[in-house]
């Protein structure tokens, strides 16, 4: 592989996971953030019906970022990785997203042993998927 064609490779690398964790931070607020609207004033008195539309809303910024990162990612498009690959990078950073989310903004949630195996465990997930066969 020619110098260029590598540095090609992993701007289309960086490109697509920065598009994942952009994608995954939205999702993460649409689904997890409206459980602290309720400290809010102005959401106190939304109705379910109301808290899906927001959380919708939240959630197309979502797509706006998954559908390029899986586009510019996928092999079949040029990128660098596999469609399981892609699947796999994108729950790590979901994974990854929602534990700094969590901490940030529900202090009453802890990160336990038993979460740092399961990160363990992703993390090998991640080695052997990538591993070539």
């Amino acid at each position: 592989m020619h110098l260029s064609q590598f540095v090609y490779t992993m701007l289309k690398s960086f490109a697509s996971i920065g598009l994942l964790v952009l994608s995954n931070t939205f999702m993460t607020f649409a689904w997890y953030g409206h459980l602290k609207f309720k400290e809010m004033k102005w959401f106190e008195s939304l109705g379910l019906f109301a808290i899906i539309l927001i959380s919708w809303g939240i959630a197309f910024f979502e797509y706006c970022f998954q559908v390029p990162a899986n586009r510019i990612g996928f092999e079949g498009n040029g990128g660098p990785f596999s469609l399981v690959q892609l699947k796999v990078i994108q729950e790590v950073v979901s994974i990854s997203v929602f534990v700094v989310f969590t901490l940030l903004f529900f202090k009453t949630e802890t990160f336990r042993m038993n979460h740092f195996i399961g990160f363990v465990f992703l993390i090998l997930a991640v080695y052997f998927i990538f591993k070539p066969a």
